[in-house]
């Protein structure tokens, strides 16, 4: 599991790249200590050792989610 922080979240261009395999995932937002999260646990191919097993999670805080939400938006222009 991991979760992501604003100030470690850095832009990196790759000379090779190429898109995924599509996946089953899941979200949910919860709050702990007064704090509020988001979360996505991704399940990987379904011809893995354990399907249906999370494969991994990855969490965002608000100030994450919203430096997110900006660099989105700035890309694809919406």
């Amino acid at each position: 599991m991991a979760r992501l922080d604003k100030e470690r979240f850095k832009e990196k261009s790759k000379e090779h790249n190429n898109v995924q395999d599509v996946v089953g995932a899941d979200y949910k937002f919860f709050e702990l200590e007064g704090k509020k999260y988001f979360q996505i646990d991704s399940y990987g191919k379904s011809s893995r050792k354990n399907p249906g097993k999370v494969s991994q999670s990855i969490q965002f805080d608000e100030e994450f989610a919203r430096e997110l939400v900006r660099l989105l938006r700035e890309e694809f222009q919406v």
